[in-house]
């Protein structure tokens, strides 16, 4: 096992559990960690990024933050899966929904995740890769939700590079996110394909589980303290999921 700590995560690999929930705030962490975790310590801060490790209902289960974008949950999952000994990272985020039947608030499970990104060119492919959720974990998860009776659509993501594009004097048909939505494609977020990437080349779990904050057609949008603090059905269900790989 390569050695320890990293740059970036200062703990050990007894210091987590082979699940991780991983959102991209450090405070929704933080938050998942105080009020679902019994006997939750934190294991890792470095940059600010905190990490806890706990149990949920007697399993053990860590938190711990990615970051925002691909290049950023790319280093964390990939030392986590390498150096720490992790088999699975749940995804717990937000992202903006980009079809009608989808709402806000609702949870969209990534089947698949697309991507306007350049990330795969690293695993020096001769085409074009399809990043997709582990099997194992989309059927566990969809099938707790069901028993939880959550609202929750399961397909396609895009994770894009881009969050401020310019799209003056762009007709707004014609913006990457309608084509996309022309796709099927149901939200845009910044993480799951690099996650989804990393976990398939080593050979781990990956499951991206998104809270719709925002809605691309009709402009509705939640605030900040509500998405650190409220999606709280989201974070039940990867923890129900997480204590049962």
């Amino acid at each position: 096992m390569p050695n320890y700590p990293t740059p970036h995560i200062n703990a050990t690999p007894e210091d987590f559990a082979k699940t991780v929930l991983m959102p991209g705030d450090p405070l929704r962490a933080k938050f998942i960690a105080e009020n679902f975790l019994d006997s939750a310590r934190l294991v890792n801060n470095v940059r600010g990024v905190q990490g806890y490790t706990g149990t949920y209902k007697g399993v053990p289960v860590s938190v711990m933050a990615s970051g925002m974008g691909m290049p950023s949950i790319g280093i964390y999952s990939h030392e986590l899966y390498t150096t720490f000994g992790v088999e699975n990272i749940i995804r717990v985020g937000s992202a903006g929904a980009l079809r009608e039947n989808i709402k806000v608030r609702d949870i969209v499970l990534g089947q698949g995740a697309c991507t306007d990104s350049n990330y795969a060119s690293t695993f020096r492919l001769n085409g074009t890769f399809a990043p997709i959720a582990s099997y194992r974990l989309l059927k566990t998860c969809a099938e707790q939700a069901e028993a939880l009776g959550f609202t929750y659509h399961v397909g396609n993501l895009v994770s894009s590079d881009v969050f401020y594009g310019d799209f003056e004097n762009v007709d707004k048909n014609d913006t990457s996110s309608a084509k996309w939505a022309k796709m099927g494609v149901m939200a845009v977020e910044m993480e799951a394909a690099a996650l989804y990437m990393n976990a398939a080349r080593l050979g781990k779990g990956a499951l991206a589980i998104c809270t719709i904050s925002d809605h691309i057609i009709t402009g509705e949008a939640t605030d900040a303290m509500e998405r650190q603090n409220s999606f709280t059905q989201m974070m039940t269900l990867a923890l129900e999921t997480a204590i049962r790989l």
